[in-house]
């Protein structure tokens, strides 16, 4: 039964050479960019620096000290952050749907600005207004040993980046839940109090679930924050880095990315176990009235009024950036400079180059190859083909500092000595963005019908024709989704590629933490205002592209 299933794929791919080199390509850089560097990292942790056989750093963690302490702090500061995050996304998100309030279209916009600002921005904000210069703790409150740094200050500047995640999670599926069964439930007699603990909130589960393990992991592998805004607090992301980069003790950094990436992974486990069993489903095809907006009481008006007061901190949080990249010396001298910008328009210019260079290539690489291995997971059958899902996705579940260590490990000598190059840095933006467009195009394409390739196909296109000519017209919405999401991750990089950057090719990330380790938080704040403004306008080019390029509407059906 093999050797006919043998033949018959080689026979296949003769046919269609094409396919054959994309799955050969396919395979190949997933292997090598994702599987080879997790084996590498695995090894890593059991050799001491002698080259022995050895488990002493795994001893060496869970028996104490700096390093078992660096684990816990993690977790305890991911469980607070995600419980906070989750529940004013919510607060949030229950607004947006169930309540007629103003200003929906600029909350929503305020909303997601921690999505596309570089990782620390919250951090170097809370450094202006809160540190021992801040403007409230100093100016104003006239505190002279006020400090920030430590657990409160990664609280408080991780719930204020992370909640917009979770607030895109919980908004689309409260909007989505049927307002019959609300409905239903008040015509029982049920009171508003009611009707939400005993339905909205229960169908709210599947969210609430998602929502808190997703900014659970993002808390757990977070690495600018605690490295701005950590003070003597460590975290297991930041300890990873010091261990390898510091210390030199790859083993101890290596056996630390495995208990976090083990950590990261159970709990993406028991998301898919725990929301995967159950059933949530209420749209069920019968028609249904629209929601009816509660436009007025106590419970509205309150909700509001949070809503804008957390709007206006994080708008606030934003406006002090920009604002610090004028100021000569915050705390000290607030006289307007434009130093900070002389500062990086020259040492700093190449900085900005490189990351723009780097984030362009592998926008377009993660947009294709996402959209490329789509295409195979949901139109082809292949050996292999569980596999090339489950690696693709993996970089979900790798936190950056997992996966910068282990391209060093993987990457710095042969068969693979890319380390100091560009490719190094163009593979890890491509590995972490890569997910999202996968999921993006296999979404796309399982809602469009095969028979239109077929038709292609029987009409003497190869697969590549079909692939460029038929497929990628269709999931056109999709694939720049996938572009966006890809050159946000690209230019906002910090934890996977602290570890990659060299004298040849520096990014705006890790200069912005240089600057900020040396205390120049004005050159900080100049590059963070850059980076912002960069950001923007690339996002309305790419959502002018998706205008121009999305206006036509395909739809297929079957034939009879």
């Amino acid at each position: 039964m093999f050797n006919l299933w043998f033949k018959e794929s080689i026979s296949r791919f003769r046919r269609e050479p094409t396919l054959a080199l994309s799955i050969f390509l396919v395979i190949s850089s997933l292997l090598v960019f994702i599987a080879y560097p997790l084996f590498k990292i695995s090894v890593a942790s059991f050799y001491n620096i002698e080259g022995e056989l050895s488990i002493s750093a795994y001893i060496r963690i869970l028996s104490g000290g700096n390093l078992l302490t660096a684990l816990t702090n993690s977790l305890k500061l991911a469980l607070v952050t995600a419980t906070l995050s989750t529940a004013i996304a919510y607060l949030f998100a229950y607004t947006f749907a169930y309540m007629n309030v103003p200003w929906k279209k600029l909350f929503s916009g305020i909303a997601i600005l921690p999505i596309i600002s570089p990782p620390f921005v919250i951090a170097l904000s809370a450094i202006l207004l809160f540190g021992r210069q801040g403007f409230i703790t100093n100016s104003i409150l006239g505190m002279e040993n006020a400090n920030i740094y430590g657990f409160h200050g990664l609280v408080l500047v991780q719930t204020l980046t992370y909640f917009p995640i979770a607030f895109l999670v919980l908004a689309g599926l409260l909007r989505s839940i049927s307002p019959a069964l609300e409905e239903a439930s008040e015509n029982l007699g049920a009171s508003r109090l009611e009707t939400f603990i005993k339905v909205t909130l229960p169908l709210s589960i599947s969210g609430i679930a998602n929502a808190f393990l997703l900014v659970f992991v993002q808390s757990l592998a977070d690495f600018g924050n605690p490295m701005t805004i950590g003070g003597n607090y460590t975290t297991v992301a930041r300890e990873i880095y010091l261990q390898a980069v510091g210390s030199y003790d790859i083993q101890a950094g290596a056996a630390l990315a495995i208990l976090l990436l083990t950590i990261t992974c159970i709990v993406y486990a028991l998301q898919k176990f725990w929301v995967g069993k159950r059933s949530y489903v209420t749209v069920t095809g019968k028609p249904s009235n629209s929601r009816r907006l509660i436009g007025e009481g106590w419970v509205r008006n309150t909700l509001f009024g949070i809503c804008v007061f957390l709007s206006i901190t994080v708008v606030l949080f934003y406006v002090l950036v920009p604002i610090g990249s004028f100021i000569r010396l915050w705390g000290i001298n607030y006289s307007f400079t434009l130093d900070h910008y002389r500062y990086v328009f020259s040492l700093g210019q190449k900085a900005i180059k490189d990351t723009l260079f780097l984030s362009v290539i592998a926008t377009v690489i993660a947009g294709i190859l996402g959209m490329v291995i789509a295409f195979l997971i949901v139109r082809k059958n292949f050996y292999g083909k569980r596999m090339v899902e489950m690696v693709s996705m993996l970089s979900i579940a790798i936190p950056g500092t997992v996966l910068g260590i282990a391209y060093i490990l993987a990457f710095n000598g042969p068969p693979f000595a890319i380390a100091g190059t560009a490719t190094i840095i163009i593979a890890a933006f491509v590995v972490r963005a890569i997910p999202v467009g996968i999921r993006s195009g296999v979404t796309a394409l399982q809602q469009i019908d095969p028979a239109i390739e077929e038709a292609a196909t029987n009409l003497g296109a190869n697969q590549s024709q079909t692939f460029f000519g038929i497929v990628l017209p269709l999931i056109r919405s999709a694939f720049f989704s996938g572009l966006v999401y890809s050159f946000v991750k690209s230019m906002t990089a910090m934890s996977a590629v602290i570890f990659l950057v060299s004298a040849k090719y520096n990014l705006i990330t890790a200069s912005i933490l240089s600057q900020v380790e040396s205390g120049r938080i004005g050159v900080a704040s100049a590059y963070c205002t850059l980076l912002i403004i960069i950001m923007v306008v690339a996002l309305l080019m790419l959502n002018l592209l998706v205008k121009m390029f999305g206006e036509q509407k395909f739809t297929s059906k079957r034939p009879a």
